[in-house]
């Protein structure tokens, strides 16, 4: 079958690789009909990770059904179904807590697993023809019938949860004011999740142009920071010391304005962005190890990050990858609703053979990229 592999910093092909099968009996096939890009891709595309060539990549996947193994029950041949990226058994003692990202059972002696990323267990990405999916009765979160709302089904796999875990990690309230630093795929979802939950004011934090005018047309407000200090121009804009919540949705590949990357950048920023008391979540990735990092601390993992202030602040902090699982349902029946869109943040439905310029296109933030999907039955 086709799927992109990574072959090294900045290069990834399109080519033939092992046909995915069932292997276990709780193991279902499944045909992928819209995988996406993630922002997460790009650390391992840029060689910012510890990933090999020869990595299928491809986390954010949805299909239909080709096939199951004998200890399937409830997903059938012909179901449409999107993964949750997490690959998790379903039984442990984090997944029965709803904490699917860090299962015990599917990447020993680690906690958490999912598809197609470096140290996150054997499991093979969906940017590929079709995908093993482990343990299926958990995995699978079934869909209508048809191709209604594919864009936005199609987000359920990694970044709507991911925005919305990140308002979860803040504790965002109805009335709240709310910072989201980073206005990619994710950014824009925690933005979008914060409003779905209430949030008074939100502002959306970034220095691209077409992303800050996405921010900007579902109700945000956006704050280029480019052209001053963030957490002076919100708390001018507020005519208050802070906002009450604060998002990280940037990670550890933060740059400031000139280029000059960061790591720590926008955790301090945020510090001082949000007020005294007050929260903050972190969904952008922070790793404990950086082959490209600025400095030999950066490297190890070990960031300038300004506890003093933080702790004087009195503020608290929620951190983690998403329990995407814990959210893909009611997600999902809100889509089913009409009461929530995610799909307007996608900007190119490409076929597979598209993915290495796609891949570099989108790693340069080109105007236009928000959020690429790969149809491989195109």
């Amino acid at each position: 079958m086709k799927a992109v592999v990574y072959q090294g910093p900045y290069e990834v092909a399109v080519q033939d690789v092992q046909d995915a099968r069932i292997e276990d009996p709780t193991d279902a096939l499944v045909r992928i009909t819209t995988t996406a890009i993630c922002g997460s891709d790009l650390h391992m595309y840029e060689g910012r990770t510890d990933a090999e060539p020869g990595i299928t990549f491809g986390h954010e996947n949805m299909g239909i059904v080709e096939d199951v193994g004998p200890g399937v029950t409830s997903v059938r041949k012909g179901d449409r179904v999107v993964m949750p990226f997490n690959v998790a058994c379903g039984f442990c003692d984090n997944c029965r807590a709803g904490k699917s990202a860090f299962c015990l059972t599917v990447n020993p002696p680690g906690a958490g697993g999912a598809y197609g990323y470096v140290g996150m267990g054997p499991y093979p990405g969906g940017q590929a023809e079709y995908l093993r999916v482990p343990f299926a009765d958990y995995n699978c979160v079934p869909l209508p019938e048809g191709s209604e709302h594919e864009q936005d089904f199609a987000l359920l796999a990694d970044i709507f949860p991911t925005g919305y875990h990140a308002t979860e990690l803040a504790g965002v309230r109805p009335g709240d004011t709310v910072a989201v630093y980073g206005a990619g795929p994710v950014g824009l979802m925690a933005t979008y999740s914060a409003l779905l939950r209430g949030a008074s004011r939100v502002f959306t934090v970034d220095r691209h142009k077409d992303r800050l005018d996405l921010a900007g047309q579902i109700g945000a407000e956006p704050i280029d920071f480019s052209v001053g200090d963030p957490a002076q121009q919100i708390a001018d804009e507020l005519r208050a010391p802070g906002v009450d919540r604060g998002i990280d949705a940037v990670g550890y590949q933060a740059t400031a304005e000139g280029g000059e990357e960061q790591p720590a950048l926008v955790l301090n920023q945020l510090v001082e962005t949000v007020r005294s008391t007050g929260s903050i979540g972190v969904v952008g990735l922070y790793l404990p190890s950086d082959p490209g990092a600025p400095n030999e601390h950066a490297a190890k993992g070990e960031l300038l990050f300004k506890v003093g202030r933080y702790f004087e602040k009195g503020q608290t902090m929620g951190t983690g990858q998403a329990d995407a699982k814990q959210y893909a349902h009611f997600l999902r029946d809100l889509i089913i609703a009409g009461r929530a869109e995610p799909g307007f943040v996608v900007s190119q439905e490409l076929p597979l053979a598209e993915a290495p310029d796609a891949y570099s296109r989108f790693d340069k933030r080109e105007r236009g990229y928000t959020k690429v999907l790969l149809q491989p039955g195109r």
